[in-house]
């Protein structure tokens, strides 16, 4: 036999109460327009309002015209005008006269004074000096080259043009011109292609044709006193350095080497 359903001890809240209450402060407005909104609906359900009572709209109508009060008010309303950038004066000044114009040598305004190194340790280094020497004598003028893996009285005498200190950093090629500083690879590649380069050397000496018969080119030949060992002998002292000589017992070639400066 089936057994008799009885009643369930279970009681069922009225969720329909309780779902129509909040419990979150923020939605108490939103309440009371759709409880309006409900009652509105049910008046015109029954019956038809008095003509002489206006029917308040609905909260979908009022967010939509909210909406549309807002949207006109932004557009309506003036951008504020940003302050238009002051022109910046035009420069026709050349890579050489923005990097180190002050800096100059004196008693090289008729020549090329270029400050390079012949070794291969650093190979972008040795390549700049390299691509800057064929650049400048490809014009023929006088050049002055001062290595200074050859002679180290040329870097302390290109920190003195420079006013740098032996613990700067120093780069090079370094190029002067006619006794002004020009700069170094990057300035002299950028004047050569932009054609302005030619125009710096206009008026400067031709070279000489042709190889020195006497140092080959290099600029340097041994000196006669030390014959490049650096040292001399005296029966009085023994051995002592070379004065007339640098480290390596080089002196500057006398036909082809321009004067110290």
């Amino acid at each position: 036999m089936w057994r008799s359903r009885g009643k369930s001890t279970v009681r069922i809240h009225n969720t329909a109460a309780a779902a129509s209450n909040f419990s979150f402060s923020s939605f108490k407005d939103i309440q009371q327009l759709c409880a309006n909104d409900n009652t509105e609906t049910q008046n015109d359900d029954a019956s038809t309002p008095h003509p002489s009572t206006p029917r308040r709209p609905s909260i979908f109508h009022r967010v939509r015209r909210v909406n549309f009060i807002l949207r006109a008010f932004s557009s309506t309303r003036p951008e504020p005008q940003q302050p238009e950038p002051e022109p910046k004066p035009e420069s026709n000044a050349s890579p050489a006269d923005q990097s180190e114009p002050s800096i100059s040598i004196p008693g090289a305004s008729n020549r090329i004074v270029v400050y390079f190194t012949s070794l291969r340790v650093v190979r972008s280094t040795f390549e700049d000096c390299r691509s800057v020497r064929s650049i400048l004598r490809g014009f023929r003028v006088s050049i002055d080259e001062r290595d200074l893996s050859m002679d180290g009285a040329f870097l302390e005498e290109l920190n003195a043009i420079l006013n740098q200190t032996e613990k700067t950093k120093l780069t090079l090629p370094r190029v002067f011109i006619g006794g002004r500083y020009v700069g170094g690879a990057e300035e002299i590649r950028q004047l050569h292609e932009a054609g302005e380069l030619k125009k710096y050397v206009e008026g400067l000496p031709a070279a000489e044709p042709g190889v020195c018969e006497i140092c080959g080119g290099y600029g340097f030949i041994l000196c006669d006193e030390c014959s490049g060992s650096h040292k001399c002998y005296t029966e009085k002292g023994g051995f002592r350095s070379c004065t007339a000589c640098n480290e390596n017992g080089l002196i500057r070639c006398p036909s082809c080497s321009c004067a110290p400066l």
